[in-house]
């Protein structure tokens, strides 16, 4: 499964969902459109998890969202891992399935964090066969989100957008779009930030992240227990104007504050929304058509 298929339809505006929240969404309708899980989170069969998802699945298009894919990985994705991934979708019925374009682990041990990949030719046919692997299984595109990192190699032939653009190419996949992760990477880096979003297919992007950091000045750090903040709105007005409406979500692991400040949030994003495409008529850039 290589050839590009259209982007799915735009389903809205929506959260993670996190445990604190599930009473919330059983109790009242909420002003979220759709949920993005995480998958690892529902991967063992029976148990309160899926009880309070299937439930919440009946009012809510849920979107899988994993972190244990290890799709840069050399060994290849784990085929117990994906056999998993394609019994929850059959339960869920999800809009996509995510992951993120980095690896987690070797030899079949799992290093419990996202770590970037080299930009080089060598990484990027790893990358292509695997995410060929993972299509085949799934039966479906794979959505591939980019990742924020502190550290870069210096045997990178390329930049991260560029290898971003040739991952599609090659293999038809679409994008988890993190702006939060890209203003992460551009401060850390030093690169330009907007250069990122032109540089990428937009014509890919089925999704859009927002999430908060930590700010320790000299670099940032992708913490996700902060409210958005003012630079990473200001980049998802560009991201908006460049990739046309889609799909776009908050983001908060951590410190997680009641349910109703994160709808809050959300409508922020949707009046931004609003005011970019009410000023222009939008052709996404960066198509690889």
């Amino acid at each position: 499964m290589s050839a590009a298929q259209p982007r799915l339809a735009h389903p809205g505006f929506g959260l993670g969902l996190r445990t604190q929240h599930y009473p919330d969404f059983l109790d009242a309708p909420q002003r979220v459109d759709w949920l993005e899980i995480l998958s690892d989170n529902y991967l063992v069969l029976g148990g309160k998890p899926l009880v309070m998802l299937d439930r919440i699945r009946a009012d809510y298009p849920v979107a899988m969202h994993g972190v244990a894919l290890s799709i840069g990985s050399a060994d290849g994705p784990d085929a117990a891992y994906l056999e998993s991934l394609v019994a929850l979708a059959r339960r869920v019925e999800p809009l996509w399935i995510s992951d993120h374009l980095c690896w987690t682990g070797v030899h079949g041990r799992v290093l419990h964090d996202l770590y970037p990949l080299p930009y080089t030719e060598a990484a990027l046919n790893v990358v292509a066969r695997n995410v060929q692997k993972v299509q085949d299984v799934l039966q479906r595109p794979l959505v591939l989100e980019n990742v924020s990192s502190y550290v870069s190699f210096r045997a990178s032939e390329m930049t991260e957008w560029d290898f971003i653009r040739e991952v599609c190419r090659r293999t038809g996949c679409r994008l988890l779009l993190d702006v939060n992760n890209i203003h992460v990477s551009s401060v850390n880096h030093g690169f330009d930030a907007r250069a990122f979003l032109r540089g990428i297919p937009a014509d890919r992007v089925q999704q859009i992240h927002l999430a908060g950091h930590a700010d320790h000045g000299d670099h940032i750090i992708d913490t996700h227990d902060h409210p958005v903040a003012d630079a990473v709105w200001a980049l998802y007005v560009e991201a908006l104007s460049l990739v046309g409406p889609v799909a776009t979500m908050i983001e908060r692991d951590d410190r997680i504050p009641p349910l109703h400040e994160l709808v809050d949030e959300l409508d922020h994003a949707r009046s931004i929304a609003e005011q970019v495409f009410a000023h222009e008529v939008l052709e996404p850039a960066g198509s690889l058509a």
